[in-house]
């Protein structure tokens, strides 16, 4: 397989064929994301990527999904993803889902019968970076979009039959905002209604502008204990028909996968535990992005 740079996937996909069909991400501009940063972002050559899945046809016959990388691929025009989709279910047919990392701009470029056609040639789960409902926190992190169109392009993935997973991002808000971040983040989950939901524990990467802004003193970095009260407040506030909200990523000091909305009560009742004292946060030296 061919790899340049950084490959990041979920962390469900720990288990998938990685296929890198995209270098680097469309957008690039978040201020808590160091992972792109001078990376020009591109699509792979066509004969590169076909020759990768012939190689994954051969040695990868044990994995049923496949995850395409990198950030964004769905960005890719369908004159283009169409024939790698069609490739990888001629090639590998044991294949059974294909993941890919969307945003916004790319879910807008393709039409309601694009993303149809899509789901039919495998891409069944697409991975959204929500990080934060609030308005305030989207234009300060410099996202490239607001809540409403967040909900929105979740709920166009969702009637072209695609799963979405959305990630969001404990402490993003800072310790004035925190409250704010966790309760408008449940109201967009609630009204985007995914299928799966992670939440992250904030981590300042050096060489960022958000850890700049931590260093200057303008972005105040929450405690464990606010942290995991502000997963509180954010659990509180979401309503999901039928979802899976996941808090067991390496980032957080608490594990936490609850089955929603059954499990609500239940997984407050066991933050409120931690709060107190009964139930040990995860240290400091274990964490990890």
């Amino acid at each position: 397989m061919h790899y340049e740079g950084t490959v990041i996937r979920p962390p469900s996909e720990a288990d998938s064929i990685l296929l890198q069909v995209t270098l680097g991400c469309s957008h690039n501009k978040c201020t808590f994301c160091g992972t792109y940063r001078g990376k020009r972002f591109n699509i792979k050559k066509d004969d590169v990527i076909f020759e990768d899945i012939e190689f994954a046809g051969k040695y990868c016959r044990r994995q049923k999904r496949l995850f395409l990388c990198d950030g964004d691929a769905l960005v890719i025009p369908m004159r283009r993803l169409v024939p790698i989709l069609e490739r990888i279910r001629d090639r590998l047919p044991w294949v059974e889902r294909v993941g890919v990392y969307a945003n916004t701009k790319s879910i807008k470029m393709k039409t309601d019968e694009e993303l149809a056609q899509l789901r039919k040639l495998g891409l069944k789960i697409a991975y959204m970076g929500l990080e934060s409902g609030d308005n305030k926190v989207l234009e300060a992190i410099r996202k490239g979009a607001d809540a409403d169109k967040m909900i929105t392009m979740g709920k166009k993935l969702k009637q072209a039959g695609i799963k979405v997973s959305v990630t969001v991002l404990l402490g993003l808000g800072g310790r004035k905002g925190s409250l704010d971040h966790a309760r408008e983040t449940g109201r967009v989950l609630t009204a985007m209604d995914p299928d799966f939901v992670g939440a992250l524990s904030l981590m300042l990467i050096p060489g960022t502008e958000l850890h700049d802004q931590y260093e200057k003193g303008e972005f105040e970095l929450l405690e464990p204990e606010e942290m995991l009260t502000e997963l509180g407040a954010m659990i509180a506030a979401t309503n999901l028909t039928d979802g899976l909200f996941h808090a067991n990523h390496a980032s957080n000091y608490l594990p936490i996968r609850a089955h929603l909305p059954q499990d609500k009560e239940k997984t407050l009742e066991l933050i409120s535990q931690a709060l107190d004292g009964k139930i040990p946060l995860k240290p400091e030296y274990m964490r990890a992005l």
